[in-house]
């Protein structure tokens, strides 16, 4: 076995170029045949002095000689020599190589003893083996890419791309981005390393990852972005298809996420207020318009200090498809009065929460409904001046939860009060009349939920200048948040909903809302290290495009009761590997089978629902 350096000429084109071949000899009769074993590429990136090395490492590998490499072979060597040879177990039944390849039937005829080593021909499947011998090389996961790329297929995300005239390498490319972003949420330079060594994606689309160029990662998001309006729509119109979609609701918000380091070059990498709370970073702003069942229909990014209000515009509402007088679900902080005026000139009607500050609730005059975790929510409908349904509801666990956050502000509150009014007795303390009451100024911007309750007096000297003591007496204002725990207000044109329809609209929101969690916690939404424009946008639309299918499988599954998050599907997933099986044979030939490892219970009822193979990847049985 060698390696020969042949130069060729390119059919298409007439130019020359250099090619690298593995090759193997062998005595017929009395004529030496030589055969390829393998195409090593134009590009081998190994010094020459070293090729013998690499030759003679891959046949002891193939022939389940000396596991262990010799120490004093570089890395490199050893590194090419298991790629090489994987390729040859993986390829060789698919690719007509100089192997035997062992059949699924068994063979009629006995081996002859005098069969060259890479004679082609079928095999008995049941043979002889050295147990001593048995070595499990190669693993590589192969559970959530097998998942992942069903997805995909249903979708004719593949076929889509091809129409859309990216060629097989850079389709490869494209489904290696969103699956590892599936997978293994990182950037595009982990997630090369991740399909070169860790994953069997490259087996399950019989192309070669190990010997793919990281830029052609980076070139795969750039085509992803530059045709995001016709996959989304694509895409978005398969979901309709396969799960029987409406068109009456449309979920909208925002989310943003943060920057690695200053990101000066990006137009979009502005400071705002981050949702993570990391101000400190410049920040890119992302907008979602969801169907109600939780699909994507339309996404697009802003500059991180982006007004909220200001990203409800036609480019993402208007274009949409939606049926006639649809239904727009948004938060409070995109409904200003123009958005809602917009929303009713271009007939859509909308449920939002209300930013009026004062509130009313009347339990005696308000109906119950039960939440799907099985608690009472009281529900009051009030109409207002402009024809709106006012709808307060009132929640339980949200009572708790605003009651805990009054006392918490109102205890640090009535703290830095007390601080401050021991300060005027201390010798070294300021008394003087301007500062105390710039203190107490502050004290109120930083308490303000709180400090609107209290009324906080000052006695001063019969000379004014100086502030002796400070009180205060705490009243609850009429209409307030503390005057109402637990009660929010929706407003709505959807005057002839009843109460419960109302409130269950509204709580879709929340899935929207949980689409941002799994984007940001699951997916690799945060952070961007990306110093590009486009390569920004191109990897928070990889995120999006990796939501769209696990969405997808998440469904599948909660039709027959399985509502686990993603991450803990991923966990149930991620068990199952590819691995070859090494063992010699009696007569010193060597048997490798490549096959998936047996689906765990969790996953095997995961594959029974998806309708998976249990064996991703098939069964590879080779004779050297």
């Amino acid at each position: 076995m060698f390696i020969r350096r042949t130069q060729t000429r390119n059919r298409v084109s007439g130019e020359p170029y250099v090619t690298h071949r593995l090759v193997h000899s062998a005595r017929v009769g009395h004529v030496i045949k030589q055969s390829t074993l393998l195409n090593l590429g134009s590009h081998l990136d190994l010094p020459q002095a070293h090729w013998p090395a690499l030759a003679k490492r891959i046949d002891e590998l193939l022939h389940g000689q000396c596991s262990m490499p010799d120490a004093s072979l570089p890395e490199q060597v050893q590194t090419l020599a298991q790629r090489f040879a994987a390729q040859i177990i993986a390829r060789t039944p698919n690719l007509g190589l100089a192997c035997s390849a062992l059949s699924d039937a068994p063979a009629t005829a006995a081996l002859p003893a005098s069969r060259s080593p890479f004679e082609t021909g079928a095999v008995d499947r049941y043979q002889e083996v050295d147990l001593d011998s048995l070595e499990l090389v190669n693993p590589r996961s192969v559970g959530v890419e097998h998942a992942a790329l069903s997805a995909m297929r249903q979708c004719g995300f593949e076929d889509k791309l091809a129409q859309l005239g990216l060629n097989r390498p850079q389709i490869a490319a494209a489904v290696g981005n969103v699956v590892a972003r599936m997978a293994l949420p990182c950037s595009e330079l982990a997630t090369h390393a991740w399909l070169k060594g860790q994953s069997a994606l490259g087996e399950l689309l019989e192309f070669d990852f190990q010997a793919m160029d990281l830029n052609r990662l980076y070139r795969a998001s750039d085509a992803l972005y530059k045709h995001r309006e016709a996959l989304q729509e694509h895409l978005f119109g398969r979901a309709r298809a396969m799960f029987g979609l409406g068109q009456t609701i449309t979920l909208y918000d925002l989310t943003n996420t943060y920057f690695e380091g200053g990101a000066a070059a990006v137009d979009k990498a502005k400071r705002g207020r981050s949702k993570e709370r990391r101000s400190d970073c410049p920040l890119v702003t992302l907008a979602m318009a969801l169907d109600a069942s939780g699909f994507v229909r339309r996404v697009q990014f802003f500059a991180g200090n982006a007004s909220e209000p200001s990203t409800l515009n036609k480019d993402m509402l208007t274009g949409l498809d939606a049926a006639p007088r649809a239904t727009v679900v948004m938060d409070a902080g995109i409904s200003t009065e123009a958005n809602l005026r917009w929303l009713r000139d271009q007939g859509y009607h909308y449920v939002v929460v209300s930013k009026l500050r004062r509130r009313q609730f009347d339990p005696a005059l308000a109906t119950e409904v039960q939440s799907a975790g099985g608690v009472t929510i009281k529900l009051q409908r009030v109409l207002d001046a402009q024809g709106h349904v006012l709808l307060y509801c009132h929640s339980p666990a949200r009572e708790q939860k605003d009651r805990a956050i009054d006392e918490a502000k109102a205890s640090g509150l009535e703290a830095a009060l007390a601080r401050l009014h021991a300060s005027l007795s201390k010798s070294k303390g300021r008394q003087d009349a301007a500062t105390i009451m710039q203190r107490l100024g502050r004290l109120k911007q930083r308490f303000a939920r709180a400090a609107q309750h209290y009324a906080i007096s000052v006695t001063t000297d019969p000379e004014d200048q100086r502030i002796t003591a400070i009180t205060w007496d705490k009243r609850t204002k009429p209409g307030s948040a503390a005057a109402h725990p637990g009660v929010y207000c929706l407003r709505t044109t959807l005057v002839e909903q009843d109460n419960a329809a109302l409130w269950r609209t509204y709580t879709m929101l929340t899935e929207l809302e949980s689409v941002f969690r799994s984007l940001k916690t699951d997916l690799g939404l945060r952070p961007v290290f990306h110093r590009i424009d486009r390569r920004v946008e191109g990897h928070l639309f990889i995120s999006v495009l990796a939501y769209h299918f696990v969405h997808m499988l998440r469904s599948q599954l909660k039709a027959q009761g399985v509502s686990d998050s993603w991450n803990t599907l991923r966990q149930t997933l991620s068990t199952q590997r590819r691995v070859t099986v090494t063992m010699q044979r009696r007569d010193g030939r060597t048997v490798h089978v490549r096959k998936a490892t047996r689906p765990q219970p969790g996953h095997q009822t995961l594959s029974t629902i998806l309708k998976l193979d249990p064996n991703p990847g098939r069964t590879h049985r080779v004779l050297v």
